[in-house]
């Protein structure tokens, strides 16, 4: 039954696609102009500055529209960002006109309208990721397919080329478009009579040869790049957290848009029409493929924006979904896209003011990848100021080697080894530019400035890796603590002034509270008990101090007290004080502390004079 036709007009779909093209275009300009930068884009940057055909986590096209934008606008963020957002801007009207050839023109003005509402798809070009081009060269194979279906001819034939030539220059990921559309098309007999046709077949030929730069990079580093992404990061073993991919894509698409593109596909599997069930079945396939591979492989690695693709050839087949099921549930779906991508944009927002999201700090929310990069550049800038002349920075993994890379216009800065580099398929390309430093050698004519990302490591992690840093560069000096959003993201710079000392390995403290409790309940004027413990390898601590939103207070602490649980768990622990590494005390709530969120933090003091701030922990005042 045709619940919409009398009431949901060419002219009103036409004034609601403008509408929201516009809003979310104004709002995806905002956001994408403020938004701090995020690690996989200036690495995409870094490695447009070193143009090369391909690259060994990707192709070589996104960090070539990357390099593009900053040659036109400068090094900025939104510069880089700005291709991107002028690529996916045409996301819509490709899904339009493939909706108004074979559907027809009411039905491509909704689904281009929802095309900007699914919030995977709305979103797309805020940062500068492959993503944009994946979709792009989806939606030219879409439509070259449905062509086809038809006709084959040379435009539809050339089309189909350009979108697997962009494609293949974009991702790895592409080679699932390219695996279920052709799938697809086997399975209708006009795909098959299509895919015999020569100008498909050279078609076919001129799209394989995009992927040669990739292949021919794999050949050249014992296929580092293809083991990556096939073997490296997944354990191809069966587990059932692959179900948690119906719950991820019902929030990320919304449940109920999920749902209805899930029945679009079932719809529409046998269809009559050739290009409405090519839709359903690549569609259909993309996203069942997706879902079949969370269950062998890590679940982490199998991100929820990768099923973005099958939702794309859905949304043709979408308009006429909606017709065929009741008003109450139709309006349900465009009310909760409409807030989908609402939200999404609102997150973006939210992680681009300072203030907001250093009130997720100690939440699972935190935004890490996205914050502290840009005050971490200006402490930098302020240290390497007072180091002697030519002194050159060392990052402690390609994270923080890329951040301040694009902050300070320095591709080449030296990056140590890293488990980090590894697991992202960034180490062979670190060691191709020859900026990844195993060993770095140490001397007064060539200072270094260290900057270890703290909370890059797990807390059970980082004595392992500051020890590691300790094998290669000896003992530590006392480092300078940079804290983020109450140490939320943690860093610390080190002055590498000289060759690389000898002794036993000194690191940073580490600390731990027992009580209070994150989030715990206290009030103005009360006391509070204070209990945890806290190390310093190689040398120990002296005392520690508590700090009420970064300002010392009184507060009776004791330090010394026995506590071996933390050499049990770090037998690696050189602490001249172990076991006797506790403290306990208690401090009093400040009378005029405010209602709200305050931060108690730990200032440890090392024997050596060293000074660290420790993160802060919230409490709440009533």
């Amino acid at each position: 039954m045709d619940y919409s036709r009398s009431t949901f007009s060419i002219d009103r779909a036409k004034r609601l696609f403008w509408g929201a093209f516009a809003l979310i275009l104004i709002l995806k300009l905002f956001v994408a102009s403020r938004l701090p930068p995020f690690v996989d884009e200036v690495f995409y940057w870094q490695e447009g500055q070193h143009p090369a055909l391909a690259y060994s986590d990707l192709p070589g096209l996104t960090a070539w529209l990357n390099r593009l934008g900053v040659e036109l606008g400068g090094n900025l963020a939104i510069s880089m960002r700005l291709p991107f957002l002028l690529v996916a801007a045409a996301v819509p009207f490709l899904v339009m006109r493939i909706t108004r050839r074979e559907i027809g023109i009411r039905e491509a003005w909704i689904a281009g309208t929802f095309a900007l509402l699914l919030p995977l798809a709305g979103t797309l070009g805020i940062m500068a990721l492959p993503d944009v081009l994946l979709a792009i060269a989806t939606l030219l194979c879409v439509d070259a397919g449905s062509r086809l279906l038809r006709n084959v001819d040379e435009l539809a034939a050339l089309e189909l080329a350009a979108g697997l030539i962009i494609g293949g220059l974009s991702h790895y990921r592409f080679a699932a478009v390219i695996v279920f559309g052709f799938l697809a098309l086997l399975l209708i007999p006009e795909g098959r009579r299509a895919l015999r046709d020569m100008r498909v077949l050279v078609a076919v030929a001129m799209g394989a040869a995009a992927w040669i730069p990739l292949i021919w990079w794999n050949v050249d580093h014992a296929d580092a790049g293809l083991r990556f992404q096939l073997v490296d990061r997944h354990p191809w073993s069966f587990h059932a957290d692959g179900i948690s991919f119906l719950g991820i894509q019902g929030a990320f698409v919304t449940p109920l848009l999920f749902i209805a593109f899930l029945a679009t596909a079932w719809r529409h599997r046998n269809d009559a029409d050739p290009q409405k069930r090519y839709f359903a079945l690549l569609g259909g396939l993309v996203i069942v493929g997706f879902f079949v591979l969370g269950f062998f492989a890590d679940t982490e690695r199998v991100s929820f924006h990768w099923p973005l693709p099958g939702y794309l050839a859905l949304l043709p087949l979408l308009p006429g979904m909606l017709d065929a099921i009741k008003p109450f549930w139709r309006r349900a779906i465009w009310i909760t896209s409409s807030i989908g991508v609402l939200v999404m944009l609102g997150y973006y927002v939210a992680v681009s003011v300072p203030r907001i999201r250093e009130q997720a700090a100690a939440t699972k929310m935190y935004a890490n990848n996205f914050a502290g990069w840009d005050s971490l550049a200006d402490h930098v800038r302020t240290e390497l100021a007072h180091m002697p002349k030519g002194s050159r920075i060392l990052a402690d993994n390609f994270k923080i080697g890329s951040e301040l890379g694009f902050a300070l216009s320095d591709p080449n800065i030296q990056v140590l080894d890293h488990e980090l580099n590894r697991r992202h398929g960034r180490a062979p390309q670190l060691a191709i530019w020859r900026v990844l430093q195993v060993r770095p050698q140490l001397s007064a004519q060539q200072p270094y400035l260290l900057v270890v990302g703290a909370s890059d490591v797990q807390l059970k992690h980082l004595p392992q890796r500051l020890h590691q840093l300790c094998d290669i560069l000896g003992p530590l000096p006392a480092p300078i603590v940079h804290n983020v959003d109450h140490g939320a993201q943690r860093f610390l710079l080190f002055r590498l002034n000289g060759p690389a000392g000898t002794g036993p390995c000194v690191t940073p403290a580490m600390a731990w509270l027992d009580a209070p409790l994150s989030r715990q309940v206290v009030s103005a004027g009360e006391t509070v008990p204070l209990k945890g413990w806290a190390f310093k390898d190689g040398v120990g601590l002296r005392s520690v101090q508590v700090l009420w939103n970064g300002k010392p207070m009184d507060a009776r602490v004791t330090y010394g007290s026995a506590n071996p649980s933390p050499k049990a768990q770090w037998p690696i622990s050189n602490d001249p004080n172990h076991p006797n590494v506790g403290f306990e005390g208690q401090f009093r709530v400040p009378p005029a502390a405010r209602k709200g969120t305050a931060w108690l933090g730990l200032r440890l003091i090392g024997t050596d004079g060293s000074v660290e701030d420790w993160s802060e922990l919230p409490l709440q005042v009533r």
